[in-house]
């Protein structure tokens, strides 16, 4: 129920940013690579730290989560995090099956990018290249890595 609620705000929040984003002419048109990420378990830290939370050890996790609602970013080479609020002529692509089919994936994309209060938006005009999944990290963390399995209680 709590992750619900939580994947509500958080789809309700990007939706009211989205209108007055479109509406400015302050956005600039860039073309970025990065990893395509599940922003709730990367900014919380739920799962782990940021090396965690990418690649191949965080795939399911990222499938679920795109699929619950839970916004995708793009995360560029040095760093940088891009909420992604639209893909291409998909306005329901904030979260779940649109992007279930990047999720973990290395993609360059063309689009418009937006910033408000420190935050990254991309509006996604066309995925230029898709890589797949090039971070196998699974090999180091394993399927499901052992800091994110919670410690029995006493």
């Amino acid at each position: 129920m709590f992750k619900t609620s939580i994947l509500s705000c958080a789809t309700a929040a990007l939706a009211a940013f989205a209108g007055p984003l479109f509406a400015s002419e302050n956005g600039e048109r860039i073309t970025i690579t990065g990893e395509a990420i599940d922003t709730w378990c990367y900014y919380s830290g739920v799962m782990g730290g940021p090396d965690a939370v990418v690649g191949a050890a965080h795939h399911t996790c990222a499938l679920w989560c795109s699929a619950g609602g839970i916004p995708v970013g793009l995360l560029a080479d040095d760093g940088t995090v891009y909420m992604v609020l639209k893909i291409e002529d998909d306005d329901h692509s904030n979260g779940g099956d649109t992007q279930m089919t990047i999720a973990s994936h290395v993609i360059t994309a063309d689009g418009m990018l937006y910033k408000r209060d420190g935050i990254n938006y991309l509006v996604v005009s066309k995925i230029i290249a898709d890589l797949g999944i090039t971070n196998l990290n699974h090999e180091d963390y394993g399927p499901v890595p052992s800091f994110a399995i919670p410690a029995p209680k006493p």
